[in-house]
């Protein structure tokens, strides 16, 4: 993606030079209709093959959850390692996930104990 605004050069005396924005080689998609399509749920008639797939929906859902904030943690615990020049206090790491202060030190608590556990 390239970027508008003055181009970085060292100071040379000259005006900035402005950079164009990227061309579009393709047109923008269309809007969709109005109709919500969630994974073709609505399509189902049968009450248990909709249970079903709803059910394998939502484990599936909960487990990509549950792996994101491991991540999560795992990034907190990262940003505020003390071994690092530039880590953030929990205040910061709760700041920039949008969490609160008590919440980023269990996290980064437990991102230490998953950097712990992994070989």
């Amino acid at each position: 993606m390239s970027e508008s605004g003055p181009a970085r050069e060292p100071s040379s005396g000259r005006p900035p030079q402005y950079r164009r924005p990227a061309a579009l080689f393709f047109d923008p998609p269309a809007d969709q209709a109005d109709d919500e399509h969630f994974f073709a749920l609505e399509t189902l008639t049968d009450p248990h093959e909709l249970m079903e797939r709803a059910t394998e929906l939502a484990v599936a859902f909960q487990a990509a959850a549950d792996r994101a904030v491991e991540f999560q943690a795992t990034a907190a615990a990262q940003l505020a390692d003390p071994q690092r020049f530039d880590r953030l206090t929990a205040a910061a790491v709760a700041d920039r996930a949008g969490w609160t202060e008590d919440y980023a030190v269990k996290m980064i608590a437990y991102g230490r104990e998953l950097q712990r556990r992994r070989p």
